[in-house]
């Protein structure tokens, strides 16, 4: 480790090595040395050079991959992690719009538009009986031709006509319905699941690596218009919100 010896603390003692492992590599993506999906130096390469023990490195990776600064990728090595873009949470923003200005590129393709029988929890989501005939479409959006996003999305048809003839390679579902359906009301659940073999196919990513799982319904007037679910790499993504409280202590919330 180069610079100059950490000095201990008065209360807590000396620096715990696997600490000072962390420090090294985090100096090192902060100054420009090891860039955002550059490879890191190995464990054995790491106990060489910092005279620690392996399972002294092994904690520090293990735990900057935990707090999203490191992706390791099993039989490969361990990168430097993507920056994460943040979503928020309150406003219904159009992730074509969120990825431009970001500076990238926005492509979508889609994998299903269709027509189905809504099953049990789909007919449930929508307020619709058991059986009831809806849209069906499932796209994945990509930043700079890297996978970012699933939108696995049902529609109540009375809500938006034409949907199924829409073209969502140049116009996302939501540009679409915020135009026939404008929200009134939108419902977020985040979740952390573990992804299917198609998710992981759709998103490209290893196996092992959990995803966040965005569950968002909307609703214009009183009818409910979507219940999709928006599927995000875990590693790569983090959601956000901030609120503000009227004098009388109750939250201010908006929805778009």
């Amino acid at each position: 480790m180069t610079g100059s010896k950490p000095k201990p603390d008065a209360h807590t003692g000396p620096t715990p090595r696997y600490r000072r492992v962390k420090e090294y590599i985090v100096k090192h993506i902060e100054d420009g040395g090891w860039r955002a999906g550059e490879q890191v130096p190995s464990e054995s390469t790491l106990v060489r050079d910092l005279k620690v023990s392996r399972m002294t490195v092994n904690r520090a990776l293990r735990e900057l991959s935990q707090e999203g600064l490191l992706v390791r990728v099993q039989g490969t090595g361990t990168f430097v992690a993507e920056k994460r873009p943040i979503f928020n949470l309150v406003e219904l923003r159009n992730i074509a719009e969120e990825i431009r200005e970001r500076g990238q590129r926005h492509t979508a393709h889609v994998e299903l538009l269709k027509a189905e029988k809504a099953n049990a929890e789909t007919a449930r989501d929508l307020g619709l009986p058991p059986g009831a005939t809806v849209w069906h479409s499932v796209m994945v959006h990509a930043a700079d031709g890297v996978p970012l996003q699933v939108e696995d999305r049902y529609v109540n048809p009375d809500t938006a006509p034409g949907y199924l003839d829409a073209d969502f390679e140049t116009e996302t579902p939501n540009e679409f319905l915020m135009r026939a359906a404008p929200a009134t009301e939108v419902e977020h659940i985040v979740e952390a699941i573990m992804p299917d073999t198609r998710i992981r196919r759709l998103l490209k990513m290893t196996e092992g690596e959990p995803c966040l799982r965005l569950r968002r319904r909307t609703w214009s007037g009183p009818l409910i218009v979507s219940a999709a679910r928006l599927i995000y790499p875990g590693h790569a993504h983090r959601f956000a919100t901030r609120f503000s409280y009227r004098a009388d202590g109750t939250s201010k919330r908006s929805f778009i």
